[in-house]
């Protein structure tokens, strides 16, 4: 007599789904000998802010699960994004001077439960490789969110150079991320953006809501009188793309490299076959470029810019996290992601007049058909990325056994907390 078929629950995934997307029982096994590890240089985060997040982390209760502290964090850049859009939704302003100070609140708050729900983690016993998994898969959907922030703050509207600003956070956060994977140790310089930069960013922000976003429009000559020879006419505005370029090519792209091609090397592999992992970083800007650049689209001219933000931080968010999930199971890089498959699509539906046959009739798109197309890939990604993200949690969860957003009550006897010095082979860290 035959056997009948095994039962399988249906919430679990398919084994090809699993072996693609890192969860099955083969890769989840690294999950149990992961540990952590990280440097951060930063003076100012090892004297100053280590003190700052060691005490607020004692005001948490114990019942806060750390996956939830990251989300709350979260929260507070969610609440922005709307106080934005019905404030300042021109990305312009100027707003009331409270607007701009929530921004920097905001922000903050998000950095300081990015910064304790490691330490919350070791003071509940309930460190995971889900919590790094969690915290840097939000810190990627944060990038372009929290820079929409930056762009209203200091007034550079939707045209191009608010899109700059809003969408080129995804290079170091990516290149992070890829060093990550490689070296096996999330790397912070002595000036680093989670730290250093978020501090800029929210200095920023309460300058505008003092002085107004208009502050930042003004001739640098206005506040030092004394150069006017060499500053002539020149505004922050104007030196605003410079910086970002020096700071990413000069101070963290090579960073970057060099480490990897360390680690290579210490493994005696060669380094030029992992440049093939720029592709879907590549995919991204060259699409995001193509889209946003081209005279035919309608996004930057009719004010899209937070929604085409919203959508982008969805897609750039399953990328990385893709390459997180990869590096905690010990999988091969993952080169693609089936989002980028509309960016591509709306990258050429905005220029086909360029591939357009001559003599045919086709033309440039409308704006409304622009729009629709770029609600549907909002729609889209947020149904596949939704749908992944309860798959992974789901999977590491029940293969480690464990709780995402909350912490299962134990027994009266046994304890609980534990001392924030105690070592537990594994605690959340932070992402450049």
């Amino acid at each position: 007599m035959s056997l009948p078929p095994p039962v399988t629950h249906p919430k679990m995934p398919s084994a090809q789904t699993a072996a693609a997307e890192c969860v099955s029982d083969e890769a989840l096994q690294h999950l149990r000998t992961y540990k952590y590890s990280s440097v951060d240089k930063s003076f100012i985060s090892r004297y100053i802010l280590k003190h700052y997040w060691n005490g607020f982390v004692e005001l948490l209760p114990l019942w806060l699960a750390p996956n939830l502290v990251t989300l709350l964090g979260f929260f507070f850049i969610i609440g922005n994004v709307v106080v934005l859009e019905l404030y300042i939704p021109d990305l312009v302003g100027p707003a009331p001077s409270w607007v701009y100070f929530s921004f920097a609140f905001g922000l903050w708050m998000y950095s300081t439960m990015d910064n304790v729900d490691g330490k919350q983690a070791r003071r509940t016993g309930t460190s995971s490789p889900l919590g790094e998994l969690f915290d840097h898969g939000i810190d990627s959907l944060n990038c372009t969110l929290a820079s929409l922030l930056e762009v209203a703050a200091v007034g550079y509207g939707t045209g191009r150079l608010g899109a700059f600003t809003a969408l080129v956070p995804v290079l170091p956060m990516f290149f992070s991320t890829w060093e990550t994977y490689h070296t096996h140790t999330l790397y912070l310089g002595y000036f680093n953006g989670p730290t250093e930069g978020l501090i800029l960013a929210c200095t920023i922000m309460c300058l505008s809501g003092f002085y107004g976003p208009q502050i930042w429009s003004t001739p640098l000559v206005a506040f030092f009188p004394s150069q006017q020879e060499l500053l002539g006419n020149i505004t922050f505005r104007d030196l605003w793309v410079p910086i970002i370029l020096v700071t990413f090519f000069v101070a963290h792209l090579p960073a970057c490299i060099i480490n990897v091609a360390r680690a290579r090397r210490a493994q005696n592999l060669p380094f030029a076959p992992v440049l093939k992992e720029w592709t879907p970083l590549i995919v991204f800007v060259v699409c995001s470029v193509a889209w946003l650049g081209s005279p035919y689209s309608f996004i930057l001219k009719d004010n899209h810019l937070v929604l085409f933000c919203v959508t982008m931080s969805l897609v750039f968010g399953r990328m990385t996290t893709k390459i997180i999930l990869a590096h905690l199971t010990h999988q091969p890089f993952p080169y693609w992601t089936v989002m980028l498959v509309p960016m591509i699509g709306g990258a050429l539906l905005v220029n086909h007049p360029y591939f357009t046959i001559t003599g045919t009739t086709i033309g440039p798109i409308s704006a409304q058909t622009e729009l629709y197309y770029l609600w549907g890939y909002l729609a889209f990604a947020s149904i596949v990325y939704g749908r992944w993200a309860h798959l992974v949690i789901t999977s590491i969860c029940k293969f480690l056994g464990i709780n995402c957003l909350t912490i299962p009550s134990k027994p009266k006897n046994e304890k609980v907390a534990r001392p924030l010095g105690t070592p537990n082979g594994f605690e959340k860290g932070r992402q450049d």
